[in-house]
């Protein structure tokens, strides 16, 4: 198939690209420093390092070839190391043979999408998702042939209000073509970065953006990319005290921002932490019903439509113990002690005690940290309440 060369500067590489770019990336020294200590097999060809990977996967020669022979073993490495437990469950995708756009929550930089793809591949989907990631992730040139190699596609960050536009309606094209005549499924989170509260809320820019690109009227157009909300749930999330020292370091200084390092301490942090047990959860297509919004003015649309697949995915959460106790420490109530035990609640004091210690800041204010941590996981508690007596 031949892509429109105005989707060069953001495409994923297409299959003819993927031997020349493989071998860029596993000739890159840093990647083959990195990656010896997440590829499973390596330790069998220790002393030959790198060339005797490159020989064992000289057989890769697509997109989803990479994700299957080099990806799928990485992943399930990480599961197999950071994870009791994974699921993959709610309502039924009927088509196999994939058109469908994952909006989920927003939970870890690289597993989200990554552990998406793994799941797919074991339900036997012809083909995995096309990922959005921001070119602010980049940072090495290592990170873009590896995201490209993973079927990525480039969301630029840091425009001017115009090139942002021209940006998005670009991308919202290629997002309408690779569903529509790559046959591909796509996945992008709800919101431009993660929530680091837990709150989790679609924001109206992304759906709009979605639009963009398609034909007819915004149902029309929403209707073609077949847009399935989707819950990603962490029992613990091993980036939890990295967020709540973002919030004391901007509490402190409002003009903090995070530094490239930090972006990649979250990146390591995230896939190597232990996760405990993690659920993804579907919700219907929102083909089911965008019709009922018609009529609807122009300027709520997108709020209303972003209201629902919030009810949606809140409704999604799967809650584990952790998170009904720290919303009960939270109200100072015992309102659902029932949902968990003594043991418990001693197992996610110590995990709590084990987290804080890892933060070293001036002016350490442990107590702000501690409900900070407590607001993460108190959050989907409250927001699936909310949503089932919508």
């Amino acid at each position: 198939m031949k892509i429109p060369a105005k989707f060069d500067p953001i495409r994923p590489y297409n299959d003819e690209e993927v031997k020349q770019a493989f071998q860029e990336l596993i000739s890159d020294r840093q990647f083959s420093r990195l990656i010896k200590g997440y590829v499973p097999w390596l330790p069998k060809f220790a002393r030959s390092g790198m060339l005797k990977m490159a020989f064992k996967l000289a057989g890769v020669k697509t997109l989803l070839g990479f994700q299957i022979k080099f990806m799928s073993p990485i992943v399930e490495s990480v599961i197999r190391r950071c994870m009791t437990s994974i699921s993959f469950t709610g309502h039924p995708l009927p088509d196999t043979k994939g058109r469908y756009t994952f909006i989920s929550n927003h939970r870890d930089i690289v597993l989200d999408s990554a552990l998406l793809d793994y799941l797919l591949i074991r339900e036997k989907f012809e083909t995995t998702v096309e990922i959005a990631i921001g070119d602010n992730l980049l940072i090495y040139p290592w990170i873009e042939k590896l995201v490209r190699l993973n079927k990525a596609f480039i969301v630029r960050r840091s425009l001017t209000p115009r090139e942002m536009y021209k940006s998005s309606q670009l991308m919202s094209e290629y997002i309408h073509f690779a569903v529509a005549e790559k046959r591909e499924n796509i996945w992008i989170a709800q919101r431009e970065g993660r929530a680091k509260d837990s709150s989790d809320r679609t924001q109206p820019s992304v759906l709009k953006m979605l639009s963009m690109g398609g034909e007819g009227t915004f149902i029309e157009s929403l209707k073609s990319l077949h847009i399935v909300p989707l819950t990603i749930s962490y029992e613990y999330d091993p980036c939890d005290y990295l967020k709540a020292k973002e919030f004391q370091l901007k509490r402190d200084n409002p003009m903090y921002r995070k530094s490239r390092k930090d972006d990649l301490e979250n990146m390591k942090t995230g896939i190597m932490g232990f996760k405990g047990r993690v659920a993804y959860e579907c919700a219907p297509c929102i083909d089911t019903w965008l019709d009922e919004l018609e009529g609807i003015p122009d300027g709520y649309f997108f709020d209303e439509v972003a209201r629902r697949m919030d009810r949606e995915i809140h409704k999604g959460y799967t809650l584990f113990p952790g998170n009904y106790i720290a919303a009960d420490w939270l109200s100072g109530t015992q309102e659902f002690a029932d949902k968990y035990t003594a043991a418990d609640k001693a197992v996610f004091e110590k995990y709590l005690a084990g987290q804080l210690k890892k933060i070293d800041i001036p002016g350490k204010d442990e107590a702000f940290l501690r409900e900070c941590m407590l607001t993460m996981y108190a959050n989907p508690v409250r927001n699936k309440l909310a949503a089932m007596k919508a």
